[in-house]
């Protein structure tokens, strides 16, 4: 059976094991948890949605941070990973760059 794509409300506060309220509430507080809405209102919520919520759950349940040190603590989480991205594709264009010069370099060799 194939892994549903969205999960509802209900489903969500099973899953994270939190009330519905709880978790509209931190809708308003934490920009990282946008579920998508329908026409109906109805919110419905991704894999990506559910790992925050965890994630958030965590923070604050479990290390005992405030909501905003929560949402600091996921921001620079963010940045991190965008930042090792950013390296990580900075290299691999060097990397690329090197191979090109290298190939040159031998051309250049063979021609004298």
């Amino acid at each position: 059976m194939a892994e549903k794509t969205y999960l509802t409300m209900r489903e969500i506060a099973r899953l994270a094991q939190l009330p519905e309220h709880t978790i509209r509430y931190w809708e308003t507080k934490f920009r990282l948890l946008r579920p998508l809405r329908l026409s109906s209102g109805h919110r419905r919520y991704t894999r990506a949605d559910a790992d925050t919520l965890l994630q958030i759950k965590d923070l604050v349940f479990i290390k005992g941070y405030s909501l905003d040190g929560a949402r600091k603590a996921l921001a620079a989480k963010k940045r991190q990973k965008k930042a090792a991205a950013a390296t990580a594709a900075t290299a691999h264009a060097k990397g690329d760059l090197l191979d090109e010069i290298k190939k040159e370099l031998r051309q250049l060799i063979k021609e004298l």
